[in-house]
């Protein structure tokens, strides 16, 4: 199966060459022989046993399914299946980019395990070794979070080669994954260092922003006692104060703050800025179809920009747009937001094809769009799309020179007021406000003085837009509240396709001239919330389809991180 096909591919750069790919940061530079064998690995270069965990590993995932959970979440539209397929909710087990998040969610576990083996053999001081793996660690349980949100049950391993030997086996279930996970994510904020050794490494407030996500999705799949009652209503009390706690720590540390300016987040400059608790950090300059940069670099800008006057190559998604009913959700005075995510009729950005005067979107003389008919029926993709080889030296071919992020401080801040929220039904607590209110206020919005739910939805959904975030709230919601979540996705109305106009700043209407159109979408219940195994991981395993069997957890959980 294409679980051991990976396992086997790290099994073999780490046990006879782990070769360490490079980024854009200084401590992943790329050097003419950063090959490490046998005796060679030691303390010096324990760092470097790490650095493909933030970019190559990844990068199946983040070619196409980072930004199809936003088809999943209906922000976006576009027909080819790579997100099509997500925001008709008609994908199957062999859609081509579930197989390969699959398979790289995978390979961030088994190379995180080959990492952890391999340190624990060398001779080091053992507080470096520590830290080493608990960067590892940190990613492994990132993965698994990733795959018990979207798979459920599924196959924990902390080492290789046991299923190298022997492929078939059980899945493991959704709760054991999920503690696994919280697990990893615990030891990393205890043994990650206190500071960053270089720009875009993590340390331990990185951990404890993750864990505050972990936490609070975990508050309610646990107190619907793990899936028996998802319509339970609330939350686990325990988890959502572990959820503050976490939160609170990366808030108290003092090493984090907003951007000022939002726009500002997604341009190349400010890659591993005051904002990043977690970024890729993919290769600046590279050509990605070259085979020194294939992988390494980040390639959604060749996919989500309209024109390759705009992309170091590609330009093919000129009709990869918002969806209406994300077009609504926008406040008409939330024009920072819209137009670092979208970009519409009347949009100007002076640091894309910025040799040629930069990038108008209109219909006439030395303006460009989409080729929609009429101009301004739609809003392209803006976030990750930073512009041509000319515009910085940065971008190339697949290769967009951003490190897109995976945490944010401003999701920390979110994180907090949600998890003071908790089971009520509007949150009035000046300090959580506060941190809610510098998210909407740094977007030029007025701040409230009280905080619903659908107050914080809303916030998510408009700050996160683009970042392969809000499908996940959606499922953290379902694991207690799965009949209105259900409602929702249906009240989202995919089937139906209105025709509508705009124009900047955010004048969003509908076209008077044109009918809504309607397509064939999938049925919207429970199991919307749980994707399809790969049909050829079932093939090759077909125990993945049988019940699940319990993991037996062998080291004693962590219960001091907030003492």
């Amino acid at each position: 199966m294409k679980i051991i096909i990976y396992m086997k591919k790290i099994a073999f750069l780490t046990l006879l060459s782990l070769i360490v790919f490079g980024s854009c940061s200084d401590f992943l530079d790329i050097k003419p022989n950063d090959i490490i064998i046998g005796d060679a690995l030691a303390e010096e270069n324990l760092d470097a046993l790490t650095s493909p965990l933030y970019n190559k590993a990844w990068y199946d995932y983040n070619n196409q399914f980072y930004y199809a959970m936003e088809g999943m979440a209906y922000n976006l539209e576009h027909n080819a299946d790579y997100i099509g397929y997500f925001t008709h909710l008609t994908f199957t087990g062999q859609t081509s980019c579930l197989v390969a998040a699959w398979g790289s969610f995978y390979n961030v576990i088994q190379m995180a395990n080959k990492v952890i083996i391999s340190v624990n053999s060398v001779n080091a001081e053992e507080t470096k070794k520590t830290q080493c793996i608990a960067e590892a660690r940190f990613m492994r349980g990132l993965a698994y979070w990733y795959l018990a949100s979207l798979w459920g049950d599924v196959i924990l391993s902390d080492d290789p080669t046991p299923l190298v030997n022997n492929p078939l086996v059980n899945k493991n279930p959704k709760s054991d994954v999920y503690e696994f996970a919280i697990r990893d994510m615990e030891f990393a904020a205890k043994y990650l260092p206190e500071t960053s050794s270089a720009a875009g490494r993590l340390n331990r407030y990185c951990a404890f922003g993750m864990l505050s996500r972990l936490y609070l999705d975990y508050s309610g799949f646990k107190a619907s006692n793990f899936g028996d009652n998802p319509n339970v209503g609330t939350r686990d009390a325990e988890y959502l104060g572990l959820a503050q706690k976490a939160a609170a720590k990366v808030i108290g540390s003092g090493q984090f703050k907003l951007l000022d300016n939002y726009e500002n987040l997604f341009q190349i400059a400010n890659n591993d800025n005051s904002e990043t608790l977690f970024a890729f950090q993919w290769v600046g300059g590279l050509d990605g179809n070259s085979n020194a940069g294939f992988g390494l670099t980040n390639s959604q800008a060749s996919y989500l920009a309209f024109t390759s006057l705009i992309c170091g190559d590609g330009g093919w998604g000129a009709f990869t747009e918002i969806t209406y009913d994300m077009a609504k959700e926008y406040e008409s005075t939330d024009t920072i937001r819209r137009r670092a995510t979208w970009m519409g009729a009347g949009d100007y950005y002076p640091e894309l094809n910025s040799t040629d005067g930069g990038f108008r979107i209109g219909n006439g003389e030395d303006e460009y769009n989409s080729g929609h008919d009429p101009y301004n029926s739609c809003l392209n993709v803006k976030k990750g799309v930073t512009g041509n080889v000319k515009d910085d030296p940065a971008i190339n071919a697949r290769n967009s020179g951003v490190d897109n992020y995976m945490l944010r401080y401003a999701e920390v801040l979110l994180n907090y007021a949600d998890a003071t929220l908790g089971n009520n039904a509007s949150l009035d607590n000046a300090t959580a406000l506060g941190y809610f209110n510098a998210v909407r206020t740094r977007a030029g919005l007025p701040a409230k003085t009280s905080v619903t739910y659908e107050d914080l939805r809303h916030e998510r959904r408009v700050e996160f837009c683009m970042e392969g975030r809000y499908w996940f709230d959606l499922v953290a919601r379902s694991y207690y509240r799965q009949s209105e979540v259900i409602s929702y996705i249906t009240a989202q109305d995919r089937g139906t396709v209105p025709a509508f106009l705009f124009d900047a700043p955010n004048n969003l209407r509908i076209n008077p001239d044109k009918n809504s159109t309607t397509r064939a979408v999938g049925e919207i219940k429970a199991g919307t919330f749980k994707l399809p195994y790969p049909e050829s991981e079932l093939i090759q395993n077909p125990k993945l389809g049988d019940a699940a069997a319990s993991y037996q957890f062998t080291e004693e959980r962590i219960t001091d991180l907030f003492n």
